[in-house]
């Protein structure tokens, strides 16, 4: 399991950074074919009152999952960010379910 996790123009939130590898950890256990992981958190100007995004990329043997979302506050964002991986990624284990 290989995590990276980058904070861009911002500065680095320990407690933020050990609840995304708790979740991480918590993915690659789930869904053993997953290898490793970037994490992008964000911090842009937005007049919707947005800008705290957080991006990130799932390594496996196949395409790279990706999902990304926008939010008023940096937990939001990756909770909404997760709960679109874990959509993404039950997806893909249906469609694998007949290959294993």
């Amino acid at each position: 399991m290989n995590i990276q996790i980058q904070f861009v123009n911002m500065p680095t939130s320990e407690s933020l950074q050990q609840n995304i590898e708790q979740k991480l950890s918590k993915l690659f256990d789930r869904f053993s074919w997953v290898v490793g992981a970037n994490v992008y958190i964000k911090k842009e100007n937005d007049p919707t009152g947005k800008g705290n995004i957080c991006e990130i990329e799932l390594r496996q043997s196949g395409p790279v999952i990706f999902a990304s979302s926008n939010e008023e506050n940096y937990h939001l964002s990756v909770k909404n960010t997760f709960s679109d991986l874990k959509k993404i990624l039950e997806k893909r284990k249906q469609i694998m379910k007949p290959h294993l």
